[in-house]
C-alpha cells in the first residue's frame, strides 16, 4: 500500500504523542536520548505554533515508565494526558476515541518505545484508513536495528517517513507567512543546530540594502 503523496495541511492533520515518559526513554538506544527530547519539544512547538491538535497517551505511569517528561509537558500544559494499559493507543478507548473526535484523518505521531507503542497504533491507523506520518527522528528504539525495522516495516504498510524539521518546513513553506513566521524561527533557531545558527545569523546580521 503506498501513501499518498501529498504535503502536510495544518488543517487535516492531528499530532499523537505516545509515551514519551523517562522510564522508557531510558531504555532507547537508537539515539542519543537527550536529542530525542530536543526534537518532541521541537515537534510539540511545531504543533503548538500552527494550531494542531496534540492528544497525548501514557502508559504504566504508577508503576515503571514515570509521568509525561515535564521537558515535554510545560508546553502543553492545557492538553489532557491520557493512560491507558493497553501497548496499542488504538485499541485504549479513551485514547483511540480522543484521536478519532478531533476529526483529523493524518496522524502526525513521535513516541517510545518505536518497536511497540509507535508502530502498533500507527499499522492501526493504516487498517482504517488514516493517513500517518512518523517523525523517526522524534521516536526512539530500544536498538539501532530494530529501531529502523520497526520504521521499515511501518513504511512497507503505507506510513510516511520523516523528521521534525521537514514537518515544521513543510507546514511553514513559504517565510512569508506571517502568522506562522515568528513561532516557527524560533523553534529552528533553538532545536535546529547549525541551521538554527544560520537563521539567527541572517536576523541579526544581514540587512537590505
Amino acid at each position: 500500500m503506498a501513501a499518498k503523496a501529498h504535503l502536510i495541511d495544518p488543517s487535516e492533520c492531528c499530532l499523537l504523542l505516545i509515551d514519551q515518559q523517562a522510564g522508557l526513554a531510558f531504555g532507547v538506544g537508537s539515539v542519543d536520548r537527550q536529542m530525542l527530547l530536543n526534537n518532541v519539544v521541537a515537534l510539540v512547538k511545531t504543533a503548538k505554533t500552527f494550531d494542531i491538535p496534540i492528544i497525548v497517551s501514557t502508559s504504566a505511569t504508577k508503576v515503571y515508565s514515570g509521568p509525561l517528561m515535564p521537558a515535554i509537558s510545560q508546553h502543553i500544559p492545557d492538553v489532557k494526558v491520557i493512560d491507558r494499559r493497553n501497548m496499542n493507543v488504538w485499541e485504549d478507548e479513551a485514547a483511540g476515541n480522543a484521536v478519532i473526535d478531533t476529526g483529523r484523518r493524518h496522524l502526525i505521531v513521535s513516541g517510545l518505545l518505536t518497536e511497540a507503542c509507535v508502530s502498533f497504533p500507527v499499522l492501526s491507523a493504516l487498517g482504517d484508513g488514516y493517513d500517518v506520518s512518523v517523525v523517526g527522528d522524534a521516536c526512539g528504539g530500544l536498538t539501532v536495528a530494530s529501531h529502523e525495522l520497526a520504521l521499515r516495516r511501518m513504511a512497507s504498510a503505507g506510513a510516511t517517513m520523516t523528521s521534525w524539521i521537514q514537518v515544521l518546513l513543510e507546514l511553514q513553506r513559504d517565510w512569508t507567512r506571517h502568522e506562522t513566521y515568528e513561532g516557527a524561527r524560533s523553534i529552528v533557531e533553538t532545536h535546529g543546530g547549525g541551521y538554527g545558527i544560520g537563521l539567527s545569523y541572517a536576523r541579526d546580521m544581514i540587512h537590505p540594502v
